[in-house]
């Protein structure tokens, strides 16, 4: 296989060319990155899910020592349907020193910039790996990383810290909230919408637990947990992002769906609204429902659950990081990442990557090339530092 050189920019625009969205396969990227890295005599690891159609790619680079710096990206990035683009998401466009398309913000670009620094890394001989994991639907609930942590396990070589390139403008981020999403379904009984009290709505009755929903968010709001006032907001949240149900204006509805999340201040319970939704269902809704019609339910079905990133003052990870962005301020963040199932695994861990996380997950989403610049930097300081 003939090495290649990329610059960074190059190689965003080549993984932005793959159309990654979480309900596609991502192994024409996954295969595109194991030639570049066999190109220059890396290995790869490919960890498949059950299907065959998506793989985390895993590699190291240097000597096959324990130890050694994970820098952790996905590979998959959100939807764009229904978003009003102005250009092809999946084609960079350059414009007024920013890249624009899906995924140069979250999280292509440090993904790209790390690819490009390889033959740098190579071309000297080194004491310390550096691992290269790249995963799979992380934007579904973080679920491809689990094969990467597993595979960590089973070789038996826990790495000394992991820098995951979330976008964090090249801060350091060293704790986010624990989230978790979850489908509820009720099933009640159609009749027809002139004699209600023969059927069971389950709209009105999805509408009772989203109003439950509600006033416990304004109860978590208002409670006093410490380090909260760390992140904005400070407290955990719960919200409903979808509902669907019904057939028509004049049928009682025999079904409704809707699916909501908790972000959660870390220390606390992120399990604590699924228990008080659950508990307030079977004690309060379920009776009701079940006078008029026993085969009335409430479902539950948690889709995704992601671990918190705790602080760890003084760790291997923030204190190189730290160094190496020349700072010594910290930050805590709303949103999740793989981190905290990195932490879980042992392994010290901080968020740092280049974009904001305000202009991902939108229609035009963009990358400032100054971000791309100084996730080059920072990545030639580290390597800089494993050559000392």
């Amino acid at each position: 296989m003939p090495a290649h050189s990329y610059t960074p920019l190059e190689l965003i625009e080549r993984l932005v060319s793959f159309d990654t969205t979480s309900r596609n396969s991502n192994l024409q990227l996954i295969d595109f990155v194991a030639d570049y890295l066999a190109g220059h005599g890396v290995k790869s690891t490919l960890i498949h899910d059950a299907s065959g159609t998506k793989a985390n790619l895993f590699a190291t680079l240097g000597p096959p020592e324990a130890g050694g710096i994970v820098l952790s990206g996905h590979t998959d990035v959100v939807p764009v349907d229904g978003q009003d683009w102005h250009s092809d998401p999946f084609s960079v466009r350059r414009r007024d020193n920013r890249l624009y398309g899906r995924g140069t913000a979250d999280m292509k670009s440090f993904c790209a910039t790390a690819l490009a620094l390889v033959p740098e890394y190579l071309s000297q001989p080194r004491s310390t790996p550096l691992h290269l994991a790249f995963s799979y639907d992380e934007e579904v609930g973080c679920l491809g990383v689990h094969g990467i942590v597993k595979h960590l396990h089973a070789i038996g070589k826990r790495p000394r810290l992991c820098i995951v390139g979330e976008p964090t403008e090249m801060q350091v981020v060293d704790t986010h909230k624990a989230s978790m999403g979850v489908d509820t379904s009720v099933v009640g009984l159609e009749a027809h919408s002139s004699a209600p009290h023969t059927g069971v709505n389950a709209v009105m009755v999805a509408a009772d637990m989203i109003s439950f929903l509600g006033r416990l968010a304004e109860e978590l709001k208002g409670r006093k947990v410490p380090g909260a006032e760390r992140f904005d907001p400070p407290y955990t949240t719960v919200d409903v992002g979808t509902v669907q149900g019904g057939t028509a204006r004049n049928i009682v509805p025999r079904h409704c769906r809707f699916g909501w999340g908790v972000r959660a201040i870390p220390g606390t319970d992120l399990a604590e609204p699924l228990d008080r939704l659950e508990r307030f269902a079977e004690q309060e809704l379920l009776p009701r429902m079940r006078k008029v019609h026993a085969g009335a339910e409430i479902i539950h079905e948690v889709r995704a659950r992601i671990a918190a990133l705790r602080p760890e003052p003084g760790s291997p990870a923030e204190s190189l990081v730290l160094s190496l962005v020349e700072s010594n301020q910290t930050l805590a963040v709303s949103y999740g990442t793989e981190g905290g199932l990195f932490q879980e695994a042992g392994i010290p861990t901080v968020v740092c990557g280049p974009g904001n996380i305000r202009d991902a997950h939108k229609p035009d989403e963009f990358i400032e090339l100054s971000q791309v610049a100084a996730c080059e930097g920072f990545m030639r300081k580290l390597l800089q530092r494993m050559a000392a």
